[in-house]
């Protein structure tokens, strides 16, 4: 099954991609490679899921801020390719984490993301290398913020 279809049968929306807030690209192709900015939780109404992990807000509370960088990810990945079936695999997740300097839990809020992933592209497929990290502060005081590293079938910028 492709990604496009697995997006329909878990019913997964995806919002609109993001524009860029600075001067940069939401992404870059080189090699067959997709390297994709950091992305950052974008609610369904547009706001941002902001706050500290172990400081007001909790772990489920940071796993959907990661899934929902996951889903910007997959417009951005949409909006440049075409298509979703374009993607041959997740190579390199990095998440970062804002979090109070006790919390420890920065791999599983970061699985909300590797977990959607996974649904869309297949747990061979959807699944790569990841890192986890706690940070002081990201952007717009977001819980979370999530970089990446696609295998494409697409020709480079």
């Amino acid at each position: 099954m492709t990604p496009e279809h697995r997006l329909t049968e878990f019913k997964i929306e995806l919002p609109p991609a993001p524009k860029p807030a600075g001067l940069y690209r939401p992404v870059v192709i080189v090699d067959g490679l997709a390297y994709l900015s950091g992305h950052l939780p974008t609610k369904a109404d547009g706001t941002l899921l902001c706050g500290r992990l172990g400081d007001g807000l909790d772990l489920a509370a940071g796993q959907e801020a990661a899934r929902r960088c996951g889903l910007a990810m997959l417009a951005t990945l949409r909006g440049h390719l075409g298509s979703l079936d374009l993607v041959t695999r997740l190579i390199k997740l990095l998440g970062l984490v804002n979090a109070s300097p006790d919390f420890v839990d920065h791999p599983k809020v970061i699985n909300g993301c590797s977990e959607l992933f996974a649904d869309v592209f297949g747990p061979e497929h959807g699944v790569g290398a990841r890192s986890a990290l706690g940070v002081a502060s990201l952007p717009a005081n977001a819980a979370v913020e999530i970089e990446a590293i696609f295998e494409v079938e697409a020709p480079a910028d």
